[in-house]
């Protein structure tokens, strides 16, 4: 039986703050980022003369304003009501709401690659709508599991994003472009 090495000084202490992040993740970033990628792919119906490079420049860029919006939320909203916010806080802040920006690059590499696969500028869109409704889907069955939900939890929190994802498919049905 192999026995936990003991960590000390600060190379230790930042390895203790890393894996009580990853113990602690919060996947709520994920779940949010991919309907807002959903969200940007529905809306995005008049592109212009480079409609793959915008759709790919858009998605990246409001998940990164998205990310921002999160962070001065976090770190003037409610922690600066407790107390001001240091450096590290900053950094935490920051990381933490990153899967916002993580959830917009699957969806962006779809419409990257979508050529490749012979898709027109149309096929590139429901595409990355597929892409990104499956990454909510992903991202809340990972939060259920990492939190240690039964498999009827996850199975529900699967089917509650399955229905929010379709749901967002249905008003590109609707907005017909």
């Amino acid at each position: 039986m192999s026995r936990p090495r003991a960590t000390t000084g600060p190379a230790g202490a930042r390895a203790e703050r890393r894996a009580a992040r990853r113990a602690h993740a919060d996947y709520t970033g994920g779940v949010y980022g991919s309907m807002l990628a959903a969200s940007v792919v529905i809306g995005a119906g008049s592109l212009g003369a480079f409609p793959r490079a915008e759709l790919v420049l858009l998605l990246l860029l409001t998940g990164v304003v998205f990310w921002g919006a999160h962070v001065h939320a976090q770190l003037f909203g409610a922690r600066l009501a407790q107390r001001a916010p240091d450096r590290r806080v900053a950094l935490d802040v920051c990381r933490d709401e990153w899967p916002i920006v993580k959830a917009t690059v699957p969806p962006a590499a779809a419409v990257a690659v979508s050529p490749l696969l012979g898709l027109d500028v149309r096929g590139a869109l429901w595409l990355a709508l597929r892409v990104a409704v499956a990454g909510q889907v992903g991202w809340s069955v990972a939060a259920a599991h990492r939190a240690g939900a039964s498999p009827r939890l996850m199975a529900a929190t699967a089917s509650v994003n399955l229905v929010l994802g379709l749901l967002i498919i249905s008003f590109k049905i609707v907005l017909k472009h």
